[in-house]
Parts: structure tokens; C-alpha cells; sequence
């Protein structure tokens, strides 16, 4: 043990280790150790899981807003007609939207026709929004073509409509069913406004994946929502697909452009911002928690190290003695409390990692355990509890881990280098 030995040499490895194997006599220190060691483990796995959890709400959330909706909106404002009333429907929609799809980054534009109305069914009744729309266009939409379940066939969409599967469960119809759709705005007589009745085939039952979107979507074809609508000759919007939807704003200007007088934009971020910032904040806020938890979870190893060296106090006096140094001895205490902050963090990376990519069979036996209705799709949005594996994340939650651990031996291990050796010995 010559005092130019190197740093963490390996007899400061071999003195550490046979600290950290607590005699019986020494059973405080042992549970100490335990008690670190499954708290640190716990407070790795809880983080790793909660940040695994909500990336992968965000990205669920942000795909199904992608997949079944337009990334931007073309309509026009409101002009007066001469009867009065304000109107913003586009009649040269065609023109307009053969501009908009040669922007660059645009790979579609199709016009609109949206309105709500009642369905019937059964003796059923469910409000709907309709979206009329040309079957090419309905075929480009990924969560409607390419949807998580689907009945009947879509390329039949333009013989009938398409409804989400909660509406078809409101209503208790399937594919091939008749439907009943009610819209107070109907045919005009001379005695005012009846409400205009029609009958549909139900070609086509889609599950997108949002139960908002399930629950009240319904696409008729566009001819014949203009006809349903009275909107003959005329569109009510435009909705675009971009090639990068998350840097949607560097296609506002061009789009904006090409569409003409008259016109404004809505992006998905103007109508889901709001909600997207809640969940930036709501994760830091998650990750500051967390990070408190593994960091009461370290200071155990305090805890341990200090009963350790009122315990070796003799040990550390003989080894001073015997020419061992102030830095030597409070590295051998520094890697006791390292080890155990290591194994934990490892022991937590595992038990997340194995979390996240195992949610949906950990997930259904919490369901089946506390007699189902554990989620509530109507109030969170989607039918899962989704969990996405970051990288970042992980790296995040590890390096957190470790740097507390390691920090909270610091104090520890210099009180044990600082320990006067005569003051050890003398009733020895």
C-alpha cells in the first residue's frame, strides 16, 4: 500500500468489498445496504416507466391527430351574401385545391363538406359529424384506410357512408346495416325548412384509434353531401396532408399563398397546441417528482455509509496506521456507496426496460385483477395505455441515478478520511 499507488488500486477494491459484506454482528449495516439498494431500484424503475408512459401518450395522441385529421385547413372568411346572411364556402374549390397539392411538401388536398346531423338505428340515436368527402381521398387517410379494426370494405364507401365504431356500437349496426340520417337543415317549402330524412348503407366500420374519432365520425361521399347539404357547387374547406406534419408552420405561407383571397389556415398545432404544451409541461413536472424520489431513495446510502464507518472506525485507524491515506480510505467508502447506487440503477433499467415493452399484458392482468374499467378511453382518448422506449430517456434516468448516488457518498466518505486516527485507537 505505497502512497503512489494509483487511484481506486485494486487492494482499495478488495478493502471495499469486504466492507460491503456485513458480518452478522454488522446486520444494521447490511439491511442499510438492502434497504438502498431496493429504493434506488424502485425510484430507476418508476422513472424509467413514467417517462416511458408518457412519451408514448404523447406520440399515440400525436399520431392519431395525424392519421385521421388534416395537418392544415384551408377556409375561406365570411362574406356577406345578398340575402344577407355570411357565407364561407369556396366555389372554386377544384382550381384551389390543384394549387394547394402543387405546393411543395404537399402530398394531398381534398375538399370538404362537414356538418353535423342525427343518426338513427335500431331506435337508436347518435349525433354525428359528416365529413363528405371523394373515395380517393378517404383511401389516403392512414388511420381510416389502415385502420386498428375495420368491417366491410372501403371500396364500397362510395355506394353508402363509413362510420367509426363507437358510432356503430351507439347505433348496434355492422357493416351491411341500413342507418338513418336526420339533418334539420333540409328541403325548402313554401311553409319554411323541413328536415331533410335518407337512408344509407353502412359500407365500411373503421376503429382509429380515438374514441373521439370513433365515436362521432361518419364520411359520406362528397357529391352526395353536397346534395344531402345543399352546398350544391360549393366546398366548405380544404383539408391538406403534409410530408412533415411536426414542422407543419414552414408550409403556412406557401399553402396560404397558393390558396388565394380570401383564405385562412388552421394547422393541427392551432387546434391541439394547447394540449400539447399541458402534456411538455405536465412531463417536466412528472420528471422533477421522479428525480426527487430516486434522489430520497440515494440518501439510504447515506444512511448506510455513516453506520459503516462507525462501525470500521477501528478498521479505518489500524489502515491509517499502517500508511493508508486520507484519499485511499475515502475511496474505499466512496465504492461501497457507488456499488450499491450501481447495482440499484441497474436492477431499475432492467425492471423499466422490461415494463415498457411488456405494458400491454402487465396492463390486462392490473384489468382483469381489479375487475375491468381500470381505462376509460371516453376520458383519455385512446383505447391502451401506450408506453414508448426513448433512448433519451433512459440515458436521462440512469445518468440522474448514478450522479445522485455517487454524490450523496461524497460526505460519507470524507468523514471516514478525516477520521483521526489516535481518536479510533485509543480505547482500543
Amino acid at each position: 500500500m505505497s502512497r503512489s499507488a494509483p487511484p481506486f488500486a485494486r487492494y482499495e477494491w478488495m478493502i471495499a468489498w469486504r466492507y460491503m459484506r456485513a458480518r452478522r454482528a454488522e446486520g444494521g449495516v447490511s439491511v442499510m445496504t438492502w434497504i438502498s439498494l431496493v429504493g434506488i431500484s424502485l425510484a430507476v424503475f418508476a422513472l424509467i416507466a413514467t417517462l416511458s408512459v408518457r412519451a408514448g401518450f404523447r406520440a399515440e395522441f400525436v399520431d392519431t391527430i395525424l392519421g385521421a385529421n388534416a395537418h392544415v385547413t384551408v377556409f375561406n372568411s365570411a362574406e356577406a351574401q345578398a340575402n344577407g346572411t355570411l357565407s364561407r364556402a369556396i366555389s372554386d374549390y377544384e382550381e384551389r385545391a390543384a394549387r394547394i397539392a402543387a405546393v411543395e411538401g404537399v402530398t394531398r388536398a381534398a375538399p370538404l363538406i362537414k356538418s353535423q346531423l342525427m343518426a338513427n338505428a335500431n331506435g337508436s340515436n347518435a349525433g354525428v359529424e359528416v365529413f363528405g368527402i371523394a373515395a380517393d381521398d378517404l383511401a389516403a387517410i392512414p388511420r381510416i384506410a389502415e385502420p386498428l379494426e375495420a368491417q366491410g370494405d372501403i371500396a364500397r364507401f362510395p355506394e353508402g357512408v363509413a362510420i367509426g365504431s363507437g358510432v356503430a356500437r351507439e347505433l348496434g349496426v355492422m357493416a351491411g346495416d341500413k342507418i338513418k340520417l336526420i339533418s334539420p337543415d333540409g328541403v325548402k317549402t313554401a311553409f319554411g325548412t323541413s328536415p331533410r330524412v335518407k337512408v344509407y348503407e353502412v359500407t365500411y366500420v373503421f376503429t382509429a384509434g380515438r374514441y373521439d374519432i370513433d365515436r362521432t365520425r361518419l364520411y359520406m361521399p362528397f357529391a352526395e353531401a353536397q346534395s344531402f347539404f345543399n352546398r350544391e357547387g360549393v366546398a366548405d374547406e380544404i383539408e391538406i396532408m403534409v410530408e412533415d406534419p411536426d414542422d407543419v408552420d414552414k408550409y403556412a405561407l406557401p399553402i396560404l399563398v397558393a390558396a388565394g383571397d380570401r383564405a385562412l389556415i388552421w394547422t393541427w398545432r392551432d387546434a391541439s397546441g394547447a394540449f400539447l404544451r399541458a402534456l411538455t409541461v405536465e412531463d417536466n413536472v412528472m420528471f422533477i417528482i421522479m428525480a426527487i424520489l430516486v434522489l430520497i431513495a440515494s440518501l439510504n446510502i447515506t444512511s448506510g455509509l455513516v453506520m459503516l464507518v462507525k462501525n470500521k472506525g477501528r478498521d479505518i485507524g489500524i489502515l491509517r496506521t499502517m500508511g493508508l491515506t486520507e484519499g485511499a480510505v475515502m475511496r474505499v467508502f466512496f465504492i461501497c456507496g457507488a456499488f450499491t447506487g450501481i447495482i440499484g440503477t441497474a436492477v431499475g433499467l432492467v425492471l423499466g426496460v422490461l415494463f415498457a415493452l411488456y405494458i400491454d399484458p402487465i396492463f390486462s392482468l392490473v384489468n382483469y385483477v381489479s375487475g375491468g374499467g381500470v381505462w376509460d378511453p371516453s376520458v383519455r382518448g385512446i383505447y391502451n395505455l401506450p408506453a414508448k422506449l426513448q433512448l433519451g430517456d433512459v440515458i436521462s434516468s440512469v445518468a440522474l441515478s448514478l450522479v445522485l448516488s455517487f454524490g450523496v457518498t461524497i460526505f460519507p466518505a470524507r468523514r471516514a478520511a478525516r477520521l483521526n486516527p489516535v481518536e479510533a485507537l485509543r480505547y482500543e
